[in-house]
């Protein structure tokens, strides 16, 4: 494949974790996902041969909306975006929505490293009002649909309970859930959520979808023999290769964004979950700059 110059997708950093509940540190996620990404021990193509970058022109503490890239980048890294660390308040959820929706003027399609999946929901909304009506295809352990957690309803356990309460999205498919609680199954039931558990993988389809398409992968949908450092760690879960594979025989008529959230960088002492999480951010990358080109 040819090496391309950026064809509208941006990729921007999160480093908000305030609605965390337990554990925080997923702040500290954008800048270990982007050194991983960037590491020259990795390659600058994407399995199925997407040019992803020249390892050693990327900085790895890009700044608040500059944008950076190369003449032959087939993407823009518009930095991170610089909110205030407020749990259970509207500020930093408009002030997400806002970077989001300047970067999206510039980078039509976008990928957002988290960050806890609380950024998920300013995010989407962004997106929707970009492409009209979409769907999202959601990898998790979690199906984060609370109406509020602990009181709080802009937790990272309530995400898609908003998303689904303002009908930012018509469908909504998860993948990999295997806790959860009847408060949240009642959600799934109201809004028709299609939910795979992990131990039913056998079940999923060769997934199609009528609107463009949103990706959310948090981390901890892996299992945590592959992914670690993670604050809620699940046993039980996904394989990289399951989610890729997933990932790759998607259908859809637009890919138009994506985030990788949850990985929480002090529980990693290994380094293992944030090369993993590189990983999936580089192949939803590369997902995205196929689907634009």
């Amino acid at each position: 494949m040819n090496r391309k110059q950026h064809s509208g997708v941006g990729l921007i950093g999160i480093p908000f974790d305030a609605n965390s509940s337990h554990r925080r540190g997923a702040a500290a996620a954008p800048a270990a996902i982007r050194r991983d990404m960037h590491s020259p021990a990795g390659n600058a193509w994407s399995e199925r041969g997407v040019y992803l970058g020249d390892a050693s022109s990327f900085s790895p503490t890009p700044t608040r909306q500059r944008h950076r890239h190369l003449d032959d980048a087939p993407f823009i890294d518009h930095g991170d975006v610089v909110v205030p660390q407020r749990p259970a308040v509207r500020e930093p959820i408009d002030e997400i929505e806002h970077c989001v929706e300047r970067a999206l003027q510039v980078t039509p399609r976008i990928l957002a490293l988290g960050g806890d999946h609380a950024v998920t929901y300013p995010v989407v909304r962004a997106v929707a009002k970009r492409w009209g009506a979409i769907s999202v295809l959601h990898f998790d352990a979690h199906p984060d649909m609370y109406p509020d957690y602990e009181g709080n309803r802009y937790s990272h356990a309530s995400p898609f309970a908003r998303i689904l309460e303002e009908g930012l999205v018509g469908r909504l498919v998860q993948i990999g859930i295997r806790s959860s609680s009847p408060e949240q199954a009642e959600v799934a039931r109201r809004h028709r959520v299609e939910v795979y558990a992990a131990y039913e993988l056998e079940r999923v389809p060769r997934l199609e979808f009528g609107t463009p398409l949103y990706v959310s992968i948090d981390v901890d949908a892996l299992d945590p023999a592959y992914a670690p450092g993670v604050s809620h760690p699940e046993p039980g879960g996904l394989s990289v290769r399951q989610v890729l594979d997933t990932l790759f025989a998607v259908r859809a008529p637009a890919f138009v964004g994506g985030d990788v959230v949850e990985l929480n960088p002090l529980l990693d002492g290994t380094g293992r979950s944030t090369l993993v999480a590189a990983k999936l951010a580089r192949e939803l990358l590369a997902r995205l700059i196929t689907d634009a080109a």
